[in-house]
């Protein structure tokens, strides 16, 4: 399945971080007040790096993961003071770190074979390893419900791209799948490109279960800060003990 081609990559930075931007004072708020003022934080599926950047900027740490190459690259050039791996979050290796953030449902999303939520749960269980005794995983997911009141198909253009987009959810597999035709100016002309992305959906309450067991205190969070989201989406502030 396919992950952030180029075009799409660039869309997406270009045309679809605001979420991100809006997330990031509140996150930066969450760490501190977890007492979290410095060290390593692991930015778990990091896309193109605007997280990464507001991190950096504030003097901590960063370890941007992505399954996106071409997110990757992206995110080098926009936060160069991070470190980038291109790799699954749901196996690559985690360092020992003071947080790990997994901003913008990214946990949501089968790009890897091995997704799911049995896979999931073993990714709670090696963040807990890796966290420092005091540190905070924070992350947000999209649940059943969320493609309700929303048109099934869309079109959404920026300065030199547009996209036309499908969703579709199965309430039966717990899924949602978004087709994306996409058009880029390349030169005079327009590139088109195709991916169809599909994402798991949790209920926050299983995730918290999932949580618990893995050995954190964990609540949920209807924003981060000022910033609320929609329906059907839910934040995580999970803490190891110590």
């Amino acid at each position: 399945m396919a992950a952030y081609d180029r075009d799409l990559a660039y869309i997406h930075d270009t045309g679809f971080t605001g979420f991100v931007r809006k997330a990031a004072p509140g996150l930066l708020r969450l760490l501190r007040q977890n007492r979290i003022p410095s060290g390593l934080v692991v930015d778990a599926g990091c896309g193109s790096g605007v997280w990464a950047r507001e991190l950096s900027e504030r003097g901590y740490d960063v370890l941007g993961i992505d399954i996106s190459a071409h997110m990757v690259r992206l995110a080098r050039r926009q936060a160069p003071g991070a470190k980038f791996r291109v790799g699954s979050f749901l196996s690559a290796p985690l360092p020992p770190c003071d947080a790990v953030t997994a901003i913008g449902e990214c946990v949501n999303y089968a790009f890897d074979r091995t997704s799911g939520q049995p896979a999931l749960a073993e990714f709670f269980h090696r963040v807990y390893q890796a966290l420092r005794p005091g540190g905070a995983f924070v992350f947000d997911i999209v649940e059943p419900g969320a493609a309700d009141g929303a048109p099934p198909r869309r079109f959404l253009e920026g300065p030199d791209w547009a996209i036309l987009l499908e969703v579709r959810e199965d309430r039966r597999r717990k899924t949602l799948t978004r087709r994306m035709v996409s058009f880029r100016r390349v030169g005079k002309r327009y590139r088109r490109s195709e991916e169809t992305h599909l994402l798991h959906l949790y209920a926050g309450s299983e995730l918290l279960a999932e949580l618990s067991r893995a050995g954190f205190e964990a609540r949920l969070l209807g924003g981060y800060g000022r910033f609320r989201f929609a329906p059907a989406h839910v934040g995580f502030l999970a803490r190891k003990p110590g």
